[in-house]
């Protein structure tokens, strides 16, 4: 069965001049159809560089969203709708927008993770690979920075930067999973072993790492190290590619760090939103404009 979905995908692609966007955390059978794979913002990106009319997003809500900001004029499937982002929906518009009246003096930044609605209010993205960058060059402008919503990633940039940082009470149900007693437990288990973690994880499990980065970054240190054994930190589905691009290493994952949310995507889903043309990603032309402005800004500052 899924031979012949995979198949029916391939064909469907063809017919449609699509592409399969695929981010890390997703289930193998679907990373090893991605035409590109990677994190939400560079997979963005290489899509708006394609000449494909359509993009199939395996990914959750909020990256299929940067994904249509980013290519307005192709149309943007997400194969389950209900894939979504705790985190995310943690932070309203309207929380935004309290916020900044609390803090009228404050530059607004809002981590990749964030709807269309809430990148609309501030004034620039950014991701967990370039959040340093982005909000020293915002400091540089400004008294002080709200950051939106992860209040891990917020931490992580303030013990690196003298702007004052303002940060909101969200997380990452999935990172949280991972804890400090987990950690030194593995490390006991794999004394040799590198441990690497991403900036959604807790402080004191940060503080443990020998390495604190994204996805993406961690895909590039883990073939560069020298280390043979590396502990990682972060959603279970990263392992894969890890595993596949260094066959002569060994990783170890945390069981519990699972995103439901990343798993709703099947061969199933991704061959019936192919098909069906549905569902398809719309943002209202009004806070389309204001958000794709927050991205773009963050280009510019990086």
């Amino acid at each position: 069965m899924s031979q012949e979905l995979v198949e029916k995908i391939t064909r469907l692609k063809s017919e449609r001049n699509a592409v399969l966007l695929v981010h890390n955390y997703q289930n193998p059978e679907i990373q090893d159809l991605a035409d590109f794979a990677g994190d939400s913002l560079g997979l963005s990106r290489q899509a708006a560089a394609t000449t494909a009319d359509v993009i199939v997003f395996c990914g959750v809500h909020f990256m299929a969203q940067t994904a249509k900001l980013l290519s307005p004029s192709k149309t943007v499937l997400l194969p389950d709708a209900g894939a979504g982002c705790p985190m995310a929906d943690m932070i309203t518009p309207e929380d935004m927008r309290q916020l900044r009246a609390e803090h009228p003096r404050a530059a607004a930044v809002a981590y990749v993770n964030t709807t269309a609605e809430v990148k609309a209010e501030v004034d620039v993205c950014c991701t967990s690979a370039n959040a340093l960058k982005v909000i020293e060059a915002v400091g540089k402008e400004a008294e002080e920075v709200l950051f939106v919503p992860d209040k891990n990633l917020a931490h992580w940039v303030a013990q690196q930067t003298n702007v004052k940082i303002i940060p909101y009470r969200g997380f990452c149900p999935t990172h949280v999973w991972i804890t400090a007693e987990a950690v030194r437990q593995k490390r006991a288990e794999h004394p040799h072993a590198l441990f690497m973690c991403h900036p959604e994880c807790e402080p004191e499990v940060v503080a443990l790492a020998d390495e604190v980065l994204s996805t993406s970054g961690m895909l590039k240190s883990a073939q560069k190290t020298d280390a043979t054994e590396i502990i990682v930190g972060t959603e279970i589905g990263l392992l894969y590619p890890l595993r596949k691009a260094n066959p002569g290493k060994t990783f170890y994952g945390f069981p519990a760090a699972v995103c439901p949310n990343m798993k709703k995507t099947t061969l199933e889903k991704v061959a019936a939103a192919l098909e069906t043309m549905q569902p398809q990603i719309e943002i209202p032309e009004g806070i389309a404009a204001r958000a794709r402005l927050s991205v773009e800004r963050m280009v510019q500052y990086v």
